[in-house]
């Protein structure tokens, strides 16, 4: 299985994680504003990216406990960017249909590009190896 086939089966899979967490506190917390569960849902979606991205993408085994913290640290930047790209097509979509479906497929294209983008500077400043 290449490298690009597994980085898109996770993105889709951290995104389903992503989504499936924000339909969870929606739900769950039907008071809750949309803020809450799309927070609660990029939480749960980068957690399940940097383990699969880590372990299967980059092959990465850090060697201490400080070049990990620099990772996650790196990682956690280089995610604030792409999320702010994530979240401005899912937010606007949601604004100006105001549908799950709208809200959830600007999440997606917002997604994409965030991933595609993500991949190129993790490969570049997080996860510097051979294997990448």
């Amino acid at each position: 299985m290449s490298i690009a086939f597994r980085y898109v089966l996770f993105a889709i899979l951290s995104s389903l994680i992503n989504f499936g967490v924000q339909e969870l506190v929606v739900t769950g917390l039907p008071w809750a504003p949309l803020m809450l569960s799309i927070l609660a849902g990029t939480a749960a979606g980068f957690a399940a990216k940097y383990v699969l991205d880590k372990n299967w993408i980059f092959f990465d085994s850090s060697s201490s406990h400080g070049e990990e913290v620099r990772k996650v640290g790196l990682y956690g930047l280089f995610s604030v960017f792409t999320t702010i790209v994530f979240w401005s097509f899912e937010i606007a979509a949601w604004s100006i249909w105001q549908t799950d479906v709208a809200k959830y497929s600007g999440g997606a294209l917002g997604l994409a590009i965030g991933y595609v983008a993500k991949y190129w500077l993790d490969r570049r400043f997080v996860f510097r190896t051979e294997a990448s």
